[in-house]
């Protein structure tokens, strides 16, 4: 079993969002439907790995980052897909990733 923390889109009690940058968002198929246990990686403005979490059963993925350029990406069973954000500041930045074939 992984040990990493239960991801969700309710944040932790004690996360101030007016300091933390958070990205989070949910897994979804090409049909809109949620995408349990992808493999998702954050990955820095040049590409370079950052950190992987497993999506909850209900496609939800949680990251602590800092303001800059970052492309989430997804890897399942169900097939694979990436998106790029940038957050300026701090609050919660929210992004879904569409994993196809």
């Amino acid at each position: 079993m992984c040990g990493a923390p239960v991801q969700g889109q309710t944040l932790p009690s004690g996360v101030n969002v007016e300091k933390e940058t958070v990205i989070t968002g949910r897994v979804l198929s090409a049909d809109g439907q949620p995408v349990g246990g992808a493999f998702v990686r954050l990955l820095d403005g040049t590409g370079e790995f950052t950190a992987e979490v497993v999506a909850s059963g209900t496609g939800d993925f949680r990251f602590f980052a800092a303001p800059g350029t970052w492309t989430v990406r997804a890897l399942s069973s169900t097939g694979n897909g990436d998106t790029t954000l940038s957050p300026e500041g701090s609050g919660i930045h929210n992004v879904d990733i569409t994993v196809s074939k």
